[in-house]
């Protein structure tokens, strides 16, 4: 049976909303809720990746994994490889679980659907989307999209390009590209090792750097977008979403 890892890199550094994973959600801090939310998912060991001993603390307050990384990473998959070779240093891991730190309402699901695609040869990198429904979002360039080739699965694509613009022309459905990502170990060593690419730069978009070297990305399309808490809006939001612990 193929081993997971889930690694949630979390860090203070959010200026929208300082020191976001500790904001307090009905007496929790928002990382412990998406750590709970990913050992719902039922698919391996889970560990938040993190360079702040006070995300450290509150994560094993909770009864949950936690483990100190360098603090001049510049990306979430560069802390999740320090974390990896920390915590797993024989390789027992196959496969990794890359999980933001800031999806607070998500449907443990949605990590299921993500993982789903790596159980079959082909991918190296399995990700997620949802179709557009607002009209809106078609053309918002903080909505990232997806433009992929379906596959014979229902229900998936094969990445050709990831962007900020509306893409692909004419009819047809766009899909909102949804940043959870699944790696088979060897593909996040390889990525990580590759320097920025030249679409990466261009569109600020990491995932393009995978494809530019030739990696394969499927994509499992879900029904929804996770809430992504990046403001005190959001936040409020997500407190409106998620239930009191008392009730």
């Amino acid at each position: 049976m193929t081993r997971t890892i889930v690694l949630i890199p979390a860090r203070l550094k959010a200026t929208r909303l300082p020191d976001k994973p500790l904001a307090d959600i009905h007496g929790q801090p928002m990382i412990v809720h998406v750590w709970h939310r990913a050992m719902a998912a039922e698919i391996g060991r889970v560990v938040v990746a993190t360079d702040s001993q006070a995300i450290v603390d509150a994560v094993r307050a909770a009864g949950g994994e936690a483990v100190m990384t360098r603090q001049d990473h510049v990306s979430g998959s560069d802390r999740i490889y320090e974390a990896l070779n920390r915590i797993d240093p024989d390789g027992e891991a196959e496969v990794v679980v890359n999980l933001q730190g800031d999806l607070p309402t998500l449907d443990p699901a949605l990590v299921r659907a993500c993982l789903a695609p790596l159980k079959e040869k082909g991918p190296d990198i399995t990700t997620l989307a949802a179709e557009i429904t607002d009209t809106e979002e078609r053309h918002n360039p903080n909505v990232v999209k997806v433009v992929g080739s379906a596959l014979r699965i229902p229900g998936r694509l094969r990445a050709l390009y990831f962007t900020r613009a509306t893409a692909p022309h004419g009819d047809g459905p766009l899909y909102h590209h949804v940043g959870i990502y699944a790696y088979r170990r060897t593909a996040l060593e390889r990525f990580v090792s590759l320097p920025p690419s030249t679409l990466e730069l261009r569109e600020k978009l990491e995932q393009l750097r995978a494809l530019e070297d030739g990696m394969r990305i499927d994509v499992s399309i879900v029904d929804t977008v996770p809430l992504g808490v990046d403001t005190p809006a959001d936040l409020e939001k997500a407190r409106q979403m998620i239930r009191p612990l008392s009730s």
